[in-house]
């Protein structure tokens, strides 16, 4: 019966996503029937150039630089993030010092530090990652800290009935129990990660979508910004998707456990 009424929820948001890309696409024809190619390429002509971008010589080498400088900034901004949040969120005096400034830091425009930044780690690579790192971290530290703290103290003492250390608590006790809200943070960590590379592309290299993007903007090539806007909407579309699809069944199955 619960088997049922998930594959019912499941299909009633499959189809709401799809009714909800369908006015998106709606809305695009509209305004680019209202005010022209010039100022809202349509969709058709944006994939067209689109595919005409990916399909040039130098685009493998755009998209490698930025995949790999985001897989890095992705994978500190995940674990890092996780260790961080376990270890606040199992020291609640560190967690309540630490929680109103990392808020402040993260509400001060990340574009503000560029120069900090540069000066750190100079152009290339690192300054990307840097830039990925500084935007995705912060949410997902945040999202594993509260879930640590939401605990039941009955499941902590267990882990000290049972004389674990703080390493197998955290692995056997406090990991599994806040996995749905930990994924939560990496969903949203993801997203956050992109955007931060894209920006450290934009300002600190020479290579990548985000120069690719700057490039476009700099010549005014709307053309050139829409497709390469639909490329990273899809993949931060289709990404986000089957994070949150995750998110979701792990939450139901979490919920189902408990009761």
């Amino acid at each position: 019966m619960q088997g049922a009424s998930l594959e019912n929820a499941s299909s009633k948001k499959l189809i709401d996503r799809i009714g909800l890309l369908a006015l998106m696409l709606g809305a695009w024809f509209v305004g680019s029937a209202l005010w022209g190619d010039a100022v809202l390429p349509s969709p058709s002509a944006s994939l067209v150039k689109l595919l005409s971008i990916i399909q040039s010589d130098d685009f493998a080498k755009h998209a490698w630089e930025t995949l790999r400088a985001f897989v890095a900034a992705l994978m500190i901004s995940w674990f890092g993030g996780l260790l961080i949040g376990i270890a606040l969120g199992a020291h609640r005096l560190s967690g309540e010092v630490c929680e109103p400034i990392l808020v402040a830091l993260y509400s001060i425009p990340k574009i503000a530090l560029y120069p900090i930044v540069l000066l750190l780690f100079g152009l290339g690579i690192s300054a990307k990652i840097a830039f990925g790192v500084m935007h995705g971290s912060v949410p997902v530290i945040l999202f594993t800290m509260n879930a640590v703290r939401h605990l039941p103290h009955i499941w902590l003492r267990a882990a000290k009935s049972m004389r674990l250390t703080p390493a197998q608590t955290a692995r056997y006790i406090m990991g599994p129990a806040c996995v749905p809200e930990i994924v939560s943070g990496f969903r949203i960590g993801f997203s956050l990660t992109l955007l931060g590379t894209l920006i450290g592309e934009m300002f600190a290299s020479q290579r990548g979508i985000g120069h690719l993007l700057l490039k476009a903007m700099e010549l005014n090539d709307i053309l050139s910004i829409m497709a390469l806007a639909l490329l990273l909407l899809v993949v931060a579309s289709m990404s986000s998707i089957g994070l949150l699809s995750m998110e979701q069944r792990l939450h139901h199955r979490h919920d189902a456990g408990r009761h």
